[in-house]
């Protein structure tokens, strides 16, 4: 029948008896009479058609005709009916109550399931609408159940006597004791128990099981014979006696109300894997890891932390006596104590944490103070080998005095009340071991912070000769020292006057010589104290400026007060053979008074004893080479080294050989410390300052692994304060605020068409033969391709004549740059312009000589290098000046020049600063404007944005660069050649 949606309804929920799924409710619209009445016309809603009752149905309405539209028996079978029966066949098959045998149990279970679920979300939302009994005519408004708006309690009662136990539950609503046997009683829902008795629905405290209610609906109590009590007892009088309010008589229930105890049980993890992904095998060490379990007690019971009950029963059996100890957990404390330590890095909350050894000791030590305050105890569970765990305080204390020349070291090692041979110790934990055997044989392992904070300074210490177990270091890991006493990790005496080197800006002002005949800038004189400063504790120094800030005359004006306070002494200037022209310019200038010897060419007197008869000696790194079995002979006074990456290379023969020059002191000058990797730096601080750093082997191991393979930012902090003492750099911009403005201008050429194809055949042919290669085990071949290919890349996009002399086209490029050069030539202006290819410069040359254009020319093979020089800056009608990258990389001056073209991106951005440098340096006066040329689509292109990702490492440290090549990854190799 149907309902009139515009004349008075009410909205009803109905409960019926379906002889295969048990209690289903449905939803009506029940018409209402003149009177307001429930009438006999009524419309089953679906969720489908609920919008046409609109007022009458609010949000829960539509909730509850959902659910009950699931209940119904062709949403039931729906998932399960593969076959595509009809429902009720489908349910008979399924409920075979005749042959149960050929029933399908498993699927009555998941059907079961499901609808228990939605019965008890439903009538958890019902608790405001009606509710009736459907009549067996399908009147849904049969009989009306009333929702009792309290829960009901219930308590279970045990009466054991001599022959058995009786067992039954007794019910109370609002303190009254409810009649609910022997009344046609039924249970809609088991999970919680929800019941009807005389047609009003009772749900409960504490969630009853309704199977625990059932069986007492037409039954008084039941029995408990007693050749099963206590099997029973422990399988089911526990779990009820944990869970609800229970009375008993026969038996004893003691309920301990506490707080919890918070235990972390510490043991090893059994079955550790003996081998790594790789097949290799792991070491014992890294084999081991710890686990922590979180437990609680309560008195004389434990409990783990991710069996979170809110109370928990044992019995205990005492001859015919039965005693029930009911725990009460406070789960808000439990769960307190767990958060907290999953906050503090220990997720145990739900169950065991596991951590490599030293980590987990390490986060004992680091929390155990917290853990104390909070009453949290440690205890070790037993091990299998045989090991006990030392997890009390442990502590180092070390202690560094300056005497003349070093420091003498104290320290003392203890774990709990145990004192350890520091000797022991420190040969312990520079072999990286992990564990120390304590005298009462409990294992302490040595905290991961000692290694990462006493690491470095341990390696630097040496043993005293005289006295076993003595220590010293040397006064030139000062700043390490420093830097672990300002972190509060050891104690440290030094002189006022050695407190300074903690900033050089605080060292005192210093007189120039009267035999220096210049003047320094501000800058320039803080550089001149702080090698003064450095002189007198004899350290050696760095002097790392940018280039155009002076280095040369902070040297000559030391060079010159030297001469003075050690007359009769000789210093020792090393440097490129290019640069000895414009040092003796530049001593003839500023120190007229210093006599000096060039030791260079061919005709030189192989003989060091006529170095004492100069005050400085100048010399080239290849005559070093050459002579040093004669010039290791000499006693210097200082051993200057310019262009001080010369020796980067440890291992390469001029290292080897300045290393074995003797000198009072040492000095080095560079503008860039850091050319392809952190090994530069190693030999450059180990030639001034032996031992700064380590040895080679420690060195690498120390600091280069981590910084270039796993960028360390703490290797990196770590590495500069240990260097920043004796390492001085500058920055222009820093410094020189009277430089012209620097504008940077990029220029993006656009290849000709038969460039481009020229370019994209050689590029196809280096991606496949790469690609090939990539399979291959090694990496020599790769490297030795990939450059090969790039090289020939950069050529093309420059000019392909420069691959390939029988190419007759043109270039997009070189068209760019001769516009610009017609336009800055006519302008008046002047232009250097760089390539790292001679050829390439040999190209525009050409174009230069056919357009008649004067110009000055500089490749490493031009023997009159400054007459060239002096072309450009003196010469108005030579405009334009062409060099190769490396020959004029360093020593030259050309302030004259506005403009800079770098026709082709370098490996090294450092190498480009050089050359843009030789026109913006002290001294110009002109705004100086740098144009890059790079072919637009090809691998210059894309060399620009690998840069700036590749120069983190050494901006880090104290340059401004690192090896390009070295860090290319094989996605970077994909990039360049996609």
């Amino acid at each position: 029948m149907k309902v009139a949606s515009d004349k008075p309804f009410e909205i009803v929920y109905s409960l019926f008896n379906h002889e295969f799924l048990g209690i289903l409710f449905e939803s009506f619209a029940i018409q209402l009479d003149e009177k307001g009445r429930l009438s006999f016309a009524y419309q089953n809603i679906s969720y489908q058609n609920a919008n046409e009752f609109g007022e009458k149905i609010d949000d829960t309405d539509l909730e509850l005709i959902r659910l009950m539209d699931s209940m119904q028996q062709e949403a039931v079978v729906k998932k399960f009916n593969a076959k595509n029966q009809k429902p009720k066949e489908f349910l008979r098959k399924v409920f075979d109550t005749a042959n149960p045998t050929q029933s399908n149990k498993e699927v009555q279970k998941l059907i079961e399931g499901r609808l228990e679920i939605t019965r008890s979300r439903i009538l958890e939302k019902i608790k405001q609408k009606r509710l009736f009994e459907m009549g067996n005519d399908g009147n849904p408004v049969w009989k009306e159940i009333s929702i009792m708006p309290e829960k009901a309690s219930v308590l279970f009662h045990f009466r054991r006597n001599e022959d058995n136990t009786h067992y039954f539950p007794t019910i109370k609503y609002q303190n009254e004791k409810l009649d609910w046997q022997y009344k046609g009683s039924y249970l809609i829902c088991h999970q919680p128990a929800w019941l009807v008795v005389d047609s009003r629905l009772f749900s409960f405290e504490k969630d009853v099981d309704g199977k625990k209610l059932m069986p007492f609906l037409n039954k008084k109590f039941i029995v408990i014979p007693k050749k099963v009590e206590e099997s029973y007892y422990k399988k089911f009088v526990t779990q009820l006696v944990a869970s609800f309010d229970v009375f008993a008589k026969g038996f004893e229930i003691k309920v301990e109300h506490s707080k919890p105890q918070p235990v972390l049980y510490l043991g090893d993890l059994p079955g550790n894997p003996t081998v790594d992904m790789f097949g290799r095998k792991i070491s014992e060490e890294e084999e081991e890891k710890m686990v922590f379990d979180l437990r609680f007690s309560y008195g004389d019971y434990t409990f783990r932390a991710d069996q979170a009950k809110p109370s928990n029963v044992e019995l205990e059996r005492d001859g015919d006596d039965y005693t029930f100890f009911k725990v009460v957990r406070d789960l808000s404390k439990e769960g307190f104590y767990g958060d907290f330590l999953k906050n503090k890095g220990l997720p145990v909350k739900h169950g065991r944490h596991s951590m490599k050894k030293r980590e987990a000791y390490d986060w004992i030590i680091n929390h155990r103070p917290e853990l104390d305050d909070l009453g949290v105890r440690i205890q070790q569970t037993s091990n299998e080998k045989g090991k006990k765990y030392f997890i009390g305080s442990a502590k180092i204390n070390l202690s560094i005095k300056e005497k003349i020349d070093w420091f003498d070291v104290e320290a003392t090692v203890t774990f709990g009340n145990h004192e350890i041979s520091f000797t022991k110790f420190r040969k312990l934990l520079l072999k990286g071991k992990t564990e120390i055997e304590l005298p009462n044989n409990e294992i302490a392992i040595i905290p991961k912070s000692w290694f990462t904070n006493y690491g470095e300074i341990f390696s630097f210490m040496e043993e005293g000769e005289s006295q076993v177990g003595k220590f010293k270091l040397k006064k030139h890991h000062i700043a390490l020292a420093q830097e672990l006493e300002k972190g509060n990790l050891i104690q440290l005496s030094l002189s006022e006057r050695l407190q300074k080197l903690r900033d050089f800006a605080t060292i005192d002002d210093y007189p120039l010589s009267d035999y220096f005949k210049g003047k320094l800038r501000p800058y320039q004189k803080a550089g001149y104290n702080w090698m003064r400063f450095l002189n007198e504790y004899n350290f050696g120094g760095c002097l790392a400026d940018d280039m155009g800030l002076g280095k040369t005359v902070q040297t000559l004006a030391l060079l010159a007060m030297e001469k003075e306070r050690s007359e009769g002494t000789t210093s020792l200037l090393v440097m490129p053979t290019s640069l000895i022209y414009n040092w003796q310019l530049e001593a003839r200038k500023f120190t007229p008074n210093l006599k000096i010897l060039i030791y260079t060419g061919t005709q030189r007197i192989k003989d060091c004893s006529q170095f004492g008869r100069y005050d400085l000696i100048l010399t080239s790194y290849g005559i070093t080479r050459l002579d040093i079995d004669i010039m290791r002979d000499f006693y210097f006074n200082y051993i200057i080294l310019d262009e001080s990456q010369a020796i980067k290379n440890p291992d390469s023969i001029i290292s080897k050989a300045v290393v074995q020059l003797k000198s009072n002191h040492k000095l080095i000058l560079t503008g860039t410390p850091v050319e392809n990797g952190t090994m530069d730096l190693w030999s450059q601080m180990n030639f001034i300052n032996r031992g700064l750093l380590g040895g080679q082997s420690a060195f690498k191991k120390q600091f280069l692994l981590p910084i270039e393979k796993k960028s360390d930012k703490d290797k990196i902090i770590k590495l500069n304060v240990m260097i920043k003492p004796f390492v001085l750099r500058r920055l222009k911009s820093q410094v020189a605020t009277d430089l012209p403005e620097k504008v940077v201008n990029v220029q993006y050429s656009t290849m000709t068409d038969a460039q481009e194809q020229a370019y994209e055949e050689v590029k196809n042919y280096y991606r496949e033969k790469i690609i090939s290669e990539m399979a291959m085990p090694g990496m020599s071949q790769k490297s030795l391709t990939l450059l090969r290919g790039l090289m020939q890349l950069r050529q093309i996009a420059n000019h392909p004549k420069m691959a390939d002399q029988n190419y007759s086209g043109d270039s997009g490029k070189l068209e760019d740059i001769t516009h610009m050069i017609q336009a800055t030539v006519s302008e008046g202006h002047k232009v250097l312009i760089f390539s790292q290819f001679v050829r390439h410069l040999g190209i525009v040359k050409s174009y230069l000589e056919e357009k008649n254009i004067p110009f000055a020319y500089l490749d490493g093979a031009t023997r009159d290098r400054q007459a060239q020089v002096n072309a450009f800056q003196e010469d108005p009608e030579v405009q334009v000046f062409l060099i190769s990258l490396k020959a004029g990389g360093v020593g030259l001056n050309l302030t004259k020049a506005e403009y800079v073209f770098l026709l082709d991106p370098w490996w090294n951005p450092a190498v480009e600063s050089q050359a843009i440098d030789r026109a913006h340096r002290i001294g110009q006066q002109n705004k100086v404007i740098i144009y890059k040329f790079i072919a637009r689509n090809t691998v210059e292109e894309k060399i620009m944005a690998l840069q700036e990702r590749k120069m983190a490492l050494a901006g880090e440290l104290i340059s401004t660069e690192e090896s390009f090549i070295k860090s290319l990854s094989q996605e970077d190799i994909s990039a360049l050649l996609a």
